[in-house]
C-alpha cells in the first residue's frame, strides 16, 4: 500500500499579510453550492474555534485568501463570512462555526466579451488630439 502524502490539515492563508491558520481536517466538513460558494463546517474544541474567529476578526472582506486542503495546492477565494452553527449534540467544550468562502475566478475572454453592461453613462464631450 503506498504511503499517503496528504497531510491532515486545512490551511487558510491571508494573501496580503501572509498569516496562516491550520485546522485539523477531522473537525471539518466541506460543502460547495452550485453558485461557487464553499461552506466549511468546523466543529471543534472552543480554543480552536476562537483561533478561527480571531484570524478573521478585523479581516477586510475585499482582501483575498488562499486555502489548501491537505497540501494538495493553494486555491484562491474571497471571504464571505463566519457564522455560528447550531448543533445540540456537541460536547459542552465544543463550538460550531461555518466559514463561507466564494471561489475566486478570473473571467475568461469569452465571459468578458459577453458581460452585460450595468451603466449607460457616456461622456458628453470628446478628447482633443494633442
Amino acid at each position: 500500500m503506498p504511503e499517503n502524502d496528504i497531510n491532515p490539515f486545512f490551511t487558510i492563508k491571508k494573501v496580503r499579510e501572509g498569516d496562516e491558520l491550520k485546522m485539523d481536517q477531522k473537525f471539518i466538513k466541506i460543502r460547495m453550492n452550485s453558485n461557487k460558494v464553499i461552506a466549511i463546517h468546523y466543529k471543534a474544541p472552543m480554543e480552536r474555534t476562537i483561533e478561527l474567529e480571531m484570524f478573521f476578526e478585523n479581516f477586510n472582506p475585499i482582501d483575498r485568501i488562499n486555502y489548501d486542503i491537505g497540501g494538495t495546492g493553494w486555491v484562491g477565494a474571497n471571504f464571505r463570512g463566519l457564522i455560528d452553527g447550531k448543533d445540540d449534540s456537541l460536547p459542552i467544550d465544543y463550538d460550531y462555526k461555518i466559514l463561507m468562502l466564494e471561489e475566486y475566478k478570473c473571467p475568461t475572454k469569452v465571459e468578458l466579451k459577453n458581460l452585460k453592461r450595468s451603466s449607460k453613462f457616456r461622456p458628453n464631450f470628446t478628447l482633443a488630439d494633442s
